[in-house]
């Protein structure tokens, strides 16, 4: 028994040694932690300072704060089908959008992009269309349509690229 107690102090001493050395590395790695946080709160404070200057600069409506530089999450592409081709001698041209999107925003949206002013937006929730590959059955997703009508004379080359 006289042996065995000798290692358990030893062991018991080393213990000791060892959880001061931890606290010491807890005590260093909560210091670094707070100077980070610190450093965090002064950055957060620098980007703040810049966020007003930058709205100070930039008064604009929030109307066209929304839809400006996004006209392209507005309209993601044209339609082109043949009765949407067939709408073109009337004027009218078709564009899938952003599923939220409204008819000011569309609107707004081809007027950035093409510089032509429409004179209506109609628009259509398309569902998407059930599918199936072997035993496994789906959906596409829901879609959102635009028809966007023009004044006489004026068009959209749509068709270009195609």
């Amino acid at each position: 028994m006289g042996i065995l107690d000798k290692f358990k102090k030893k062991i018991s001493a080393d213990k000791k040694d060892e959880v001061v050395q931890k606290d010491d590395k807890q005590k260093k790695a909560v210091i670094k932690k707070d100077a980070k946080k610190s450093e965090v709160k002064a950055g957060k404070k620098i980007t703040k300072e810049k966020n007003t200057k930058k709205t100070a600069v930039a008064q604009k409506p929030k109307s066209e704060k929304a839809i400006s530089g996004n006209a392209h999450r507005v309209l993601v592409n044209p339609l082109i089908t043949e009765k949407i081709t067939d709408m073109g001698v009337f004027d009218k041209y078709g564009f899938v959008v952003a599923k939220k999107a409204n008819k000011i925003e569309v609107k707004k949206a081809i007027q950035e992009v093409y510089g032509v002013k429409p004179i209506a937006v109609n628009m259509i929730n398309m569902k998407g269309k059930k599918v199936r590959s072997g035993r496994v059955s789906g959906k596409k997703k829901d879609w959102r349509k635009a028809i966007v009508t023009l004044k006489k004379g004026e068009k959209i080359e749509v068709y270009e690229g195609v």
